[in-house]
């Protein structure tokens, strides 16, 4: 899942950024809430983390425009303003929760796991192909009944991609684009290495799935 957040404190914007990616969301870290607001009309996030106070446009900005726009994506916002008053004006402009400063990453990435269980927009159904079943609410994967497939969240997260296009050929940069946040910097061969780890485990734990490799086009799911 794709997620933006807006936070213009270095060192909280780098704990929530490492936190959030950690429980395998592919996150957009921005500083500023205009870029912010182009960066939302760009990708469509399952969630967004905005800062209330930030240069540019404010969280409570971006999140007063989702809402006039009839844009449900959930919004946490974040702030120091502990006040009742403050609390209401964060709800009333549309956010679905609201994180007073300081607070413990435990507690705000069980926030967001809420925010995401209950909105129907977010809400992702169990993938299967073949005997592979992916649940992206637990983060598990499975052949049959047996013990959850160990990988690591960008294996999770290619293999979930692709099971959500079972044959269709998803290229290079479609993989990219989906994987790494707008701001990483992978190597050219960074894909190809991630399909090669995570075809050992198919194998492994006998998947009877195949991850083909399409000279000049990208790579398909299929059954062996």
């Amino acid at each position: 899942m794709r997620l933006l957040l807006l936070e213009d404190e270095p060192d909280l914007g780098h704990a929530l950024h490492k936190a959030l990616t950690q429980e395998r969301y592919s996150v957009d870290w921005l500083t500023n809430g205009d870029e912010a607001w182009e960066m939302i009309q760009t990708y469509p996030y399952r969630a967004l983390v905005l800062d209330w106070m930030v240069p540019g446009c404010s969280g409570l900005e971006i999140c007063q425009r989702l809402r006039q726009a009839q844009d449900s994506t959930p919004v946490l916002v974040l702030t120091a303003r502990d006040g009742l008053q403050d609390l209401v004006q964060g709800l009333d402009a549309g956010a679905d929760d609201y994180l007073v400063k300081p607070f413990r990453l435990a507690e705000l990435l069980a926030r967001v796991r809420a925010l995401l269980r209950r909105s129907p927009q977010t809400q992702t159904p169990l993938l299967q192909v073949g005997r592979l079943r992916l649940d992206p609410a637990q983060a598990t994967v499975q052949v049959d009944d047996y013990s959850p497939m160990p990988l690591t969240a960008r294996e999770f997260q290619l293999l979930e991609a692709l099971m959500h296009h079972p044959g269709q050929i998803l290229s290079r940069d479609q993989l990219l684009d989906q994987l790494w946040p707008m701001d990483a910097e992978p190597s050219s061969n960074v894909v190809a290495a991630q399909v090669r780890l995570l075809r050992r485990k198919l194998a492994t734990y006998q998947a009877d799935l195949l991850i083909e490799t399409v000279y000049g086009f990208g790579y398909r799911l299929r059954p062996s």
